[in-house]
């Protein structure tokens, strides 16, 4: 098993920033890759952006250039640092973990962006 806690969800104005922070516990030496998946009304979830337990990572087409997930090994969490948000990216942001065939996901952070 595997915990996940967010923390860094807010109110921000566009064009502001946040940084996200997901703390891993549990049986971690097993995961492949962690990320970050947000889901706004109506919507569904979709991902943001992942890191591999190598280092690569992805992003989505909407947040390339502004998002950036990084990891502190040491700590066990993993960041979204997100900048130049836009009144679009609010949602619930999770955190996930992958350690196959599992799928362990966080309590969810709002995000708000204001225009």
């Amino acid at each position: 098993q595997v915990q996940l806690v967010e923390s860094g969800g807010g109110l921000v104005q566009a064009g502001g920033s946040l940084r996200l922070s997901c703390a891993a516990s549990g049986s971690i030496f097993s995961i492949t890759a962690m990320g970050w998946h947000r889901q706004a009304p109506g919507k569904q979830r979709e991902l943001v952006a992942a890191i591999t337990s190598g280092g690569s990572t992805n992003y989505a087409d909407s947040v390339k250039g502004r998002f950036t997930i990084s990891k502190d090994n040491a700590k066990n969490t993993v960041y979204l640092q997100m900048n130049s948000l836009k009144p679009e990216d609010t949602a619930v942001y999770y955190c996930n973990a992958r350690d196959v065939p599992y799928n362990y996901w966080g309590q969810g952070t709002q995000v708000t962006v204001s225009s």
